[in-house]
């Protein structure tokens, strides 16, 4: 078995109550959004600011680097999702509101329903048993739309 089934599988594990699957279709692709967003508003230093480069640009590299070495199709999933995440963040910062601001509160109402979703699973976040669950979560939310659009992953 490929190493993406086994971590999808071991996701999937707590990830069975229709209701879970629905709040995690919703938050982990926030939760993922507004994580970059929050990167996105730490202060850089002045060659980054020259070219234009933020934390989250930086981070988004190692990640999809990861992405792509369980898959190929999961990695363009997760660049296309990183993109518009991106994008969606440079609106943002072009409007009235801060973007540490919204995605910090987006963020504590994103993983508050994860929580929820999880207590009614009955069962705990996988990530507490291993932290590298927090990445298999946008590519177990990913597999779901690539089976709906016969992609194999």
């Amino acid at each position: 078995m490929r190493r993406i089934e086994v971590l999808l599988n071991e996701y999937g594990h707590s990830h069975t109550n229709k209701l879970n699957i629905l709040i995690h279709a919703i938050a982990v692709p926030a939760i993922y959004f507004v994580t970059l967003g929050l990167l996105w508003s730490i202060p850089r230093p002045e060659l980054l600011m020259h070219f234009d480069v933020t934390w989250a640009h930086i981070a988004v590299i190692p990640m999809l680097v990861y992405y792509f070495r369980l898959s190929g199709p999961i990695g363009a999933a997760m660049t296309l999702l990183s993109v518009v995440s991106l994008y969606g963040i440079m609106l943002i910062e072009s409007s009235i509101y801060e973007v540490w601001i919204v995605c910090l509160a987006i963020f504590v109402v994103m993983w508050i329903l994860q929580f929820v979703g999880h207590k009614i699973e009955g069962k705990s976040p996988s990530f507490l048993k291993d932290v590298q669950f927090l990445l298999v979560g946008p590519a177990w939310w990913w597999v779901h739309w690539l089976k709906r659009m016969n992609i194999a992953y």
